[in-house]
């Protein structure tokens, strides 16, 4: 599904960090005392930019495709473990491999991928362990093996995003555990799990104190700083996060109705399975209200539990749609579907509406994706006029899987004259002898440019290069300090780069994405 257009989309901020990251730890072999454009980057731990950078190791530190593959098959990780640990659960393999595709087909699932893509990998390494966890619970067997495994992966989920996916993924699978299946206690099992807990935080707390031993300052004042976020950054009401279950995107209505508890409860194939996925959400979803700083893709681990939940009530339906008479429980579902089907029959117009004067040399990926979406459409209904519930379902995915497959490359149709990537600034001063560095520069721009761009200006104070030529890219320069440089160099303004994909005037301009490139040359 995302493995044909991975070099389509723009890099974000977030991957670019990660993947500037991993590039310092090919080319300045920066493996444990990691950097980003020259400088310490401790906020977060290395070993998604470990992969990341292994793989662009094999595949070339230019293609963008190598860095992003890991994230990519770490979302097929995912939708693998939830469909294990849903036939554990369910002993359902039908409704398992629907709970993996609900997943997989969530729209915050398939955004954090590109947006924060650290989350992706510690999320993903958290679910092998707790599926091993969960073999332990259920079986009482092979205690030393189950939880080996278990700790070796939760503490490469620590080392891909701290402690987060422990708090918001694994407390509450532990407590929902508890409230639904009761643990059976025993020696044996209390040993193991203390030895899980000691060798995950010995795995995922290595490099911590690798980086605490070797770079004391430094490191305290990021782990300062990032504490200190927690509780004075993006501060948000306790109920910031209820509308969580409209991460999932398409599936937002069946995730919503999964929710009521009281009215699903009688209708489920297996009540204490439903239960289970039920607190695992909830609790989720409550562990994360209680910080004070909330964002959005802090949601993004709910959506596996929410998945697993989805999926009794898609079961349901699928199981006794046929029969439904009660109009309260056949219209949402009507709606649900009905409301997709008239997205895949509007697509091909609102897309040629939209796109048709920028779509040279994108008409066959415009034709494809229209003929598809237009079909799935047609047949959305007529499968929903059958009631047919299970095929409306798996042409749900399809359309979904269509629109990544087909329509991700129209993307390319909404770059304008204006977008200007800095992208052959390097081989251009390199080929001239002119060392480029920065000025309040946006991670985008240095992933783009192709190298570090070093600072000109250090915890407030100006560090002038000594080249008597040199470039500097900045997206904002102070008009006084400009006119004292003037008195020491001449400076020529000789090409803006711009990563908006949309003019200044829109709300969505981002200046962060705007860029000019200075030459100076002393006088």
């Amino acid at each position: 599904m995302l493995g044909f257009h991975l070099d389509t989309l723009q890099v974000s901020i977030m991957e670019a960090r990660n993947f500037i990251t991993a590039r310092e730890m090919i080319t300045d072999n920066n493996w444990l005392l990691t950097t980003m454009n020259g400088e310490p980057r401790y906020q977060k731990p290395p070993l998604p930019s470990w992969i990341c950078a292994s793989f662009a190791f094999l595949f070339g530190i230019k293609n963008t495709i190598a860095y992003r593959l890991p994230a990519v098959l770490f979302i097929a990780i995912t939708g693998v473990y939830t469909y294990l640990i849903s036939k554990q659960l369910t002993k359902n393999k039908k409704q398992s491999i629907n709970n993996a595709l609900i997943l997989i087909t969530s729209f915050y699932v398939i955004g954090i991928t590109f947006e924060a893509p650290s989350d992706i990998f510690t999320h993903g390494f958290m679910l092998i362990g707790i599926y091993q966890l969960f073999l332990l619970f259920q079986k009482n067997s092979n205690y030393l093996k189950h939880s080996l495994i278990a700790s070796f992966f939760v503490g490469c989920s620590i080392l891909s995003k701290g402690p987060v996916s422990f708090y918001v993924l694994l407390l509450p699978f532990l407590l929902a555990y508890g409230f639904s299946f009761k643990y059976k206690f025993n020696k044996q099992l209390i040993s193991s799990f203390v030895l899980f807990l000691i060798v995950a935080l010995t795995v995922g707390g290595s490099w911590y104190l690798y980086v605490k031993m070797y770079d004391t300052q430094t490191f305290t004042i990021i782990a300062e700083k990032e504490t200190s976020n927690w509780t004075s950054y993006k501060v948000r009401p306790f109920y910031y996060y209820w509308s969580f279950f409209t991460q999932s995107g398409i599936w937002t209505i069946p995730a919503f109705i999964g929710l009521l508890y009281p009215y699903l409860k009688t209708r489920v194939s297996n009540l204490k399975a439903y239960k289970f996925s039920f607190y695992w959400t909830l609790i989720a979803v409550i562990l994360l209200s209680v910080i004070p700083e909330k964002k959005s893709r802090y949601l993004m681990p709910v959506l596996i539990p929410l998945a697993i939940n989805t999926g009794f009530y898609i079961d349901y339906l699928i199981r006794r749609f046929k029969t439904l008479k009660d109009k309260r429980e056949t219209i949402p579902v009507y709606f649900n579907f009905g409301l997709i089907a008239i997205i895949a029959l509007a697509f091909p117009f609102v897309a040629y509406s939209f796109l048709s004067n920028n779509l040279s040399g994108l008409w066959i990926w415009f034709f494809l994706s229209s003929i598809v979406s237009f079909g799935i459409g047609i047949f959305i209904i007529l499968q929903l006029k059958k009631k047919n519930i299970s095929i409306v379902f798996n042409l749900t995915v399809l359309f979904f899987v269509s629109l990544l497959v087909l329509a991700l490359p129209l993307q390319q149709a909404l770059k304008r004259d204006y977008y200007n990537p800095p992208t052959k600034l390097k081989s251009q001063t390199d080929a001239n002898n002119i060392k480029v560095y920065s000025l309040s520069i946006s991670p985008e721009m240095i992933w783009n440019f192709g190298d570090k761009l070093l600072p000109i200006k250090i915890n407030g104070e100006l560090h002038l290069p000594k080249e008597k030529k040199f470039g500097l890219l900045t997206s904002y320069i102070d008009p006084e300090m400009l006119k004292e440089l003037q008195k020491l160099y001449d400076i020529k303004l000789v090409e803006t780069y711009n990563l908006n994909l949309v003019d200044s005037g829109s709300k969505s301009f981002n200046n962060r994405l705007k860029t000019d490139y200075y030459l100076f040359t002393k006088l």
